[in-house]
């Protein structure tokens, strides 16, 4: 049998002819480019054509004959035809022939010696032949060159020819003269406007008003839009800012100045509370909604935007810093101070309104080399800037990026940079680090049950209330506003880890540099945040710089501080005992200054709270009486603030040695006597001397002293009629110091006024004992006329 037969039914010739309206439609698509691309063909063909055709015309030879011939010419062809042709050879003669049968030898550059079909190699020179035209061509004279008879040697033909320079009329060159003073004259003023050349100093200041006022109304009608509808009006930015290039030199200056403060305003105003990240090209592809989409554009231009304003404000300071002068003269040399400037200015102002905006980490790396600079308000601007954000930053991320900047310029410049960098870092709000893990730490963290566990362990009930439990539990956590404390301290011990490798890198290096005292203030002041690990080299190394000499008392307090800073700290658990620091001190008690400048009394102050009432059970009672001592003798000496800080510390050392009361007897107590000269605590024989300088305190003309004399001289009770008053009991020595800090030169507290003086009439009410004379008096007073007064004419007693 054959093949099976195909229940398919075969298509009529009817169903054959009609056709689909797709196929159709296809089939006149293709005929449509079939078209396009015939008629595409044919204008390329066309244009082809017309090019050659140009290019035909341009290279067709044109006769050198082109003017009206003069007498001469005509002589001189007449002399060249009437000179004998036997004079040449018949090689010559031929070779002369077949030149002038080619149309190359008519227009062939005859003072070029290359081959005649040179040019229609591929030139394997880089440059164009365009490029090599000058931009403007030079004026020359009109020349006439005359093609003489070549010339044949060993190396070929040589064309020969006769330059004739064409002679001007003079009234041609007149003009030509007065068209180059007028370009000289344009050349002149191309800086200045036509309007202003001619006006008077005191039009032009009007008119310079007149613009600034136009550009104000200008400048505040666009940020008034954009703050208005910063979606929709985001575009008028680039408007905005392209004001920075303002070329009018009369409101130059002030224009740029207002756009940079004006821009600094806006952005401020509109930038969102989150950090704007670019988009991914599978979001860029995902169609969204309108508002969606507009918002992403709002994102991307603001960006955009404050990127290039960051860059004007940049220029403006590398122009300024680099001594450069612009093509365009619209600012002078002397006005890019003034626009450097209000740079830094916008820029500070930025670094602390967005810290959480997009190139923030750009704008420090601008700013910290200006915290360098030799001009004074440049560098005050950023440093106070600096200050700022490290007291307003809570996580840290600013002042990590900022600490690490600095390190690496004070790197970068050999540790010579100012102190005032250094001492910015002292802001930074460091309270806590990562020391060692405490047990909350080490603790296992809380796992969420998994399936099998509820499964097997739990009800249905109770696995339902787990399950909502746990998603409470996740949702609380992710609706924390609080950055994350683990986070926090993270980033804080990073950054005091860079801190700290800046101090002691020049602590090792750069003993001698100015940046000392900054680095020993700035260990005393995180000093109880140092690693265990470095104590013993930082407690030498600090002694070898006390001991050295070289160093100032305010640097030398500085380096005690941090010692005992240290020990009263972490490093109570080491068994150290520093006497050579508690003898550099009371060798330093009396050299301190006793006039306007008494800060170094802060410093002593804390030193003593670490020194004698935290570490009372490592100081032996000699010693601390010594320090009683010699601080009630400084008392006498320094201004009533630091008087009274004084005796609140000797105040304090008494409560925490109880037996420093024999400084207030008058009675010996044990062998030898005082010896205030020698600089050792342990060996002065403090107790048997007394504290009689609290005597004289209490003649001070200052009632607070005066109060604190009495009280310590009855030995500081804390009950009783002697006793203090809770505002100055509760306040420590350094808090009392700065409450009646004298550093206006007036009485803290204010002195009481002087009575009025005695009157020079007797008031009503008062009467002499004597009567008689009380009558006389009275007819004294009584008087209206004047009399003469007789002193030696008796008066008789009259009874009234």
């Amino acid at each position: 049998m054959g093949p099976p037969r195909s229940k398919k039914r075969r298509p009529t010739f009817r169903r054959l002819l009609k056709t689909s309206d797709v196929k159709l439609e296809n089939k006149l698509k293709n005929r449509q480019m079939k078209q396009q691309n015939v008629a595409k063909k044919q204008r390329k063909e066309q244009k082809k054509l017309r090019q050659a055709v140009k290019d035909a015309a341009i290279r067709t030879p044109r006769p050198l004959e082109t003017y009206r011939k003069r007498p001469e010419e005509e002589e001189d062809e007449e002399f060249l035809e009437s000179l004998p042709t036997d004079m040449m050879e018949d090689e010559d003669l031929q070779q002369m022939t077949s030149m002038a049968r080619q149309a190359s030898f008519i227009t062939r550059d005859l003072s070029s010696c290359g081959p005649v079909h040179s040019g229609k190699k591929r030139s394997s020179e880089v440059v164009p032949s365009y490029e090599k035209v000058p931009r403007k061509l030079a004026r020359m004279e009109e020349k006439e060159v005359i093609h003489l008879l070549p010339i044949k040697d060993k190396t070929g033909v040589i064309p020969q020819s006769i330059e004739r320079v064409i002679k001007q009329p003079p009234e041609e060159q007149d003009e030509e003269e007065e068209e180059a003073a007028n370009e000289s004259e344009e050349f002149e003023h191309e800086g200045e406007p036509e309007s202003t050349v001619a006006l008077t100093a005191e039009q032009r200041e009007k008119l310079r008003v007149h613009k600034i006022n136009e550009k104000k109304l200008h400048i505040a009608g666009l940020g008034s839009a954009i703050i208005s509808n910063p979606y929709s009006n985001i575009k008028r930015v680039k408007e905005l800012r392209g004001m920075l290039m303002e070329s009018d030199p009369c409101v130059a200056v002030t224009v740029r100045k207002l756009v940079m403060v004006s821009l600094m305003e806006i952005f401020k105003d509109i930038t969102p509370s989150y950090r704007i990240r670019p988009l991914t090209p599978e979001e860029k592809a995902t169609k969204v909604k309108k508002e969606t989409q507009q918002l992403r554009e709002f994102e991307e231009g603001l960006v955009s935007q404050f990127k290039f304003y960051l860059e004007d404000l940049e220029q403006t300071v590398k122009d300024w810093k680099q001594q450069k002068k612009k093509r365009s003269q619209a600012v002078g040399f002397q006005s890019y101070r003034g626009l450097a400037e209000v740079a830094v200015r916008c820029l500070c102002e930025l670094l602390l309104a967005l810290p959480h905006f997009n190139f923030h980490n750009n704008i420090i790396v601008i700013l910290v080399p200006l915290m360098n600079d030799h001009d004074k308000k440049v560098s005050g601007m950023c440093c106070d800037a600096f200050r700022k954000l490290f007291q307003q930053d809570k996580v840290g991320g600013a002042s990590l990026a900022t600490v690490r900047v600095i390190s690496g310029l004070v790197k970068s410049l050999n540790y010579n940079v100012r102190p005032e960098v250094l001492k910015t870092l002292m802001s930074l709000r460091i309270k806590e680090v990562e020391m060692k893990k405490d047990i909350e730490a080490t603790a296992p963290k809380k796992k969420f049950m998994n399936n099998k566990e509820k499964k097997k362990n739990l009800s249905r009930m109770q696995r339902k209330w787990k399950k909502a439990e746990e998603k409470l539990e996740k949702e609380l956590l992710e609706a924390e506003a609080s950055e994350s404390k683990e986070k926090k301290i993270k980033l804080h011990t990073e950054t005091l880890n860079i801190v700290f490798l800046v101090y002691f890198r020049i602590l090792k290096k750069a003993q001698k540099s100015v940046l000392l005292p900054a680095v020993l203030e700035g260990l005393a002041n995180f000093a109880h945040l140092i690693n265990l690990e470095f104590f013993d080299d930082l407690l030498n190394v600090l002694q070898s710089l006390i001991q050295s000499g070289d160093l100032t008392n305010r640097e030398c307090l500085h380096c005690i501080q941090t010692v005992f800073t240290i020990l009263s700290g972490q490093g109570d658990v080491l068994n150290i005992d520093p006497l050579n620091f508690y003898s550099q001190l009371y060798k330093m008690l009396p050299r301190l200054h006793a006039g306007a400048p008494n800060d170094d009394i802060i410093i002593v102050l804390q030193c003593l709270d670490a020194m004698l009432t935290r570490r009372k059970k490592q100081v032996t009672l000699q010693r601390a009486m010594a320090f009683v001592k010699r601080l009630s003798t400084l008392s006498l000496h320094v201004l009533p603030n630091a008087t009274v800080g004084i005796l609140a510390a000797s105040r304090a050392a008494m409560h925490a040695f109880p037996k420093c009361d024999f400084l207030l007897d008058n009675e010996v107590q044990g062998s030898g006597f005082y010896l205030p000269e020698l600089d050792e605590p342990e060996h002065c024989n403090a107790q048997n001397t007394a504290l009689w300088e609290l005597h004289a305190l209490q003649r001070h003309f200052h009632p607070v002293v005066r109060r604190l004399a009495v009280h310590v001289c009855q030995g500081a009770p804390s009950e009783g009629s002697a006793a203090l008053s809770v505002d100055l009991s509760r306040r420590s020595p350094v808090e009392l110091f700065n409450a009646y800090s004298v550093k206006d030169m007036t009485f803290n507290p204010p002195v009481a006024p002087p009575g009025s003086k005695k009157k020079d009439r007797f008031g009503t009410g008062v009467k002499l004992l004597d009567d008689e004379l009380q009558r006389r008096a009275e007819s004294v007073l009584t008087v209206t006329e004047e009399t003469e007064l007789d002193f030696n004419t008796t008066h008789t007693h009259t009874d009234h």
